[in-house]
């Protein structure tokens, strides 16, 4: 379809017409559907005046009067809703009810992949980790790692900031071997320090170092250089 473009005479009767008239007459007197209208009108920053904003014409909904396109519909002073004390909006048919999920009820893959409480499985991570319940939201929470739980039977909940982990050299996932002497508590910062790749390879630590003694001499010796007047 071809661009049609807009004349010179047709531009000055939008700007005469398009602060005090509707839109939709404009576009009508034009020849033209009302959006490249309005498209027209925001380019060349046109407005509708306040007067025209306020009157009945422009179609809004005045603050502090009752417009009479909507009193029909309007409910009435101790008029009560047709579904107050209905629960529900929809699926209250017999019908609908018949196919609605049930309490406790699975289907699909989530029956398919159900296990019980009590079964165990081998987490990403290698721990072995037993099943505690089935109402928590989150999957994974439902989930907890063998280490930890016979930890917290001897000792109670894992303190906030904490973990439960193997002592080294111990780790394992057989369920009768997991005994309260292969574990220890330790902190989050603790944790976070043992497994950093400085801490578990020493000659890596000293690479590192090396680096940042390299890479600070070579910053100097660029600023020396930037500094340095030619």
């Amino acid at each position: 379809m071809s661009r049609r473009l807009w004349t010179d005479d047709e531009i000055e009767q939008l700007k005469r017409q398009y602060p005090d008239y509707e839109t939709a007459e404009i576009a009508r007197s034009l020849g033209r559907p009302i959006r490249p209208v309005y498209q027209k009108a925001a380019s060349l920053g046109l407005k509708k005046t306040a007067a025209f904003l306020a009157s009945d014409s422009s179609g809004r909904i005045q603050r502090g009067r009752t417009d009479e396109r909507m009193v029909a519909t309007q409910f009435k002073k101790g008029q009560t809703s047709w579904n107050k004390g209905v629960k529900g909006i929809c699926g209250t048919h017999e019908n609908s009810r018949r196919t609605q999920f049930k309490k406790g009820e699975m289907r699909g893959a989530a029956q398919h992949n159900y296990v019980p409480i009590g079964s165990e499985r081998i987490s990403k991570d290698g721990y072995l980790e037993r099943k505690v319940n089935d109402d928590h939201p989150v999957p994974a929470r439902r989930w907890v790692g063998v280490h930890r739980l016979v930890w917290e039977a001897a000792n109670g909940p894992v303190p906030a900031g904490h973990v439960v982990c193997f002592l080294p050299g111990r780790r394992m996932s057989d369920a009768d071997r997991i005994t309260l002497d292969a574990l220890e508590l330790v902190s989050r910062a603790e944790l976070a320090r043992r497994n950093h790749p400085v801490t578990r390879d020493p000659e890596l630590a000293k690479l590192v170092q090396l680096k940042g003694a390299i890479t600070r001499q070579i910053n100097r010796i660029a600023r020396e250089a930037k500094e340095k007047p030619s």
